[in-house]
């Protein structure tokens, strides 16, 4: 009994130690798991070409835009802008302000020689003298009749003439006030000041010239292009988005990438029936006079200062499955693709309300890319034994 129980013993003893050693070398004949990084993860080795493809930028905070870009136009500050006519008839006869020159207030803009002007002053000259004499007539009636010598008739007379003759000299001084002539001389020579200072941006006007009052364009055009507007029309359905102070990025062709901040100064209370837009003037500082009228620009309507989101480019975005998504590099190459949630979404650029943070590296280049390069992945992965 004893000897079957111990040969039993060493035969189990002896088939687990087999058992052992099978396992051992079927454990060292098998492969070891590969290492795999998470599923929407993406790692380009350090010789990958394409790394060279890639372009990423920062996310940073900025001003959240409210609606696309609206096309506008630079135009004259108008309460900075004086079109400047002759008063008065005449032939143009002295020199005359160059186009461009920067003049001052008061500074000679042309010479006139205008009858119309002459005659004027004669008719002051000859209301004045016979003030005088009116003044000196009613003098001479008021002392005899306070002595009872004439009586209240003809005093009554002198003084209504005394009157009459005031009345007339005075309207012959306004005239020649509202001419802008400061000397009394009778000369015929008419001299165009400027009413304001700024740089004359169009003249029409040679020597020689007949000078009307009633031409339709004006002679010269002076604005003070340190400071100008801007024009735009605003769909009805954004006049929301907009109000009075806020600010406005400007861009023009002639200086691209590069932005002019204006203030909106005034929005129209009426909507155009035709295009359901509403005008909107803005206040363009100007002090380089870098910017022209008549120029076109672009204009993109900020947010107020302290609302801030994240934006990034709209190449930066792409759909799979009804959902966008972003990658973000976290790191060594290491590019992890990230479901994003997108806001208000304009012609180049999208508003991100969640699924990516300031700080972040964002592939802005690039993304279909890495796209193609992890489905390749994940098939050769399904596909492997």
């Amino acid at each position: 009994m004893g000897t079957r129980f111990c040969a039993a013993t060493h035969l189990a003893i002896g088939l687990l130690s087999l058992s052992l050693v099978a396992c051992q070398r079927q454990s060292h004949e098998q492969p070891l798991p590969a290492a795999n990084h998470p599923r929407d993860e993406i790692i380009l080795s350090p010789d990958s070409p394409k790394r060279d493809f890639i372009k990423e930028t920062t996310i940073e905070l900025v001003q959240r835009p409210l609606m696309d870009a609206v096309t506008g136009k630079i135009t004259y500050d108008e309460t900075r802008t004086a079109r400047v006519s002759s008063p008065i008839a005449g032939r143009v006869t002295g020199g005359i302000a160059a186009l461009g020159a920067y003049v001052r207030i008061g500074d000679t803009l042309a010479e006139l020689d205008s009858p119309e002007l002459g005659q004027a002053q004669s008719a002051y000259a000859e209301a004045t003298s016979d003030l005088n004499l009116a003044n000196r007539a009613f003098q001479r009636i008021r002392d005899l009749y306070d002595n009872g010598i004439a009586p209240r008739k003809e005093r009554e007379q002198a003084e209504d003439n005394l009157i009459r003759a005031r009345s007339e000299a005075e309207r012959a001084r306004l005239k020649l006030a509202n001419l802008g002539v400061r000397g009394q001389r009778t000369d015929n020579r008419f001299v165009l000041h400027a009413p304001l200072s700024g740089t004359i941006t169009e003249r029409n006007i040679n020597p020689g010239m007949e000078v009307r009052s009633d031409l339709t364009a004006p002679l010269f055009v002076i604005s003070d292009l340190e400071q100008l507007w801007v024009q735009m029309d605003i769909f009805e359905k954004d006049i929301a988005l907009i109000h009075a102070g806020a600010m406005v990025l400007v861009q023009v062709p002639a200086y691209p990438g590069e932005d002019f901040t204006a203030t909106v100064g005034y929005i129209s209370q009426v909507v155009n029936e035709t295009t359901r837009t509403v005008k909107v003037r803005c206040i363009l500082p100007n002090a380089e006079k870098r910017l022209l009228p008549a120029m076109f620009a672009s204009i993109m309507v900020q947010s107020d200062a302290d609302d801030l989101a994240v934006v990034v480019p709209l190449n930066a975005i792409f759909t799979e499955n009804e959902s966008n998504w972003a990658y973000v590099n976290t790191g060594d190459y290491h590019y992890q693709k990230r479901p994003v949630t997108v806001g208000l979404r304009l012609k180049d650029r999208a508003v991100i309300l969640d699924g990516l943070k300031p700080g972040e590296r964002l592939v802005v280049g690039g993304a279909l890319l890495l796209r193609t390069e992890q489905d390749t992945e994940q098939q050769s992965g399904e596909s492997a034994p």
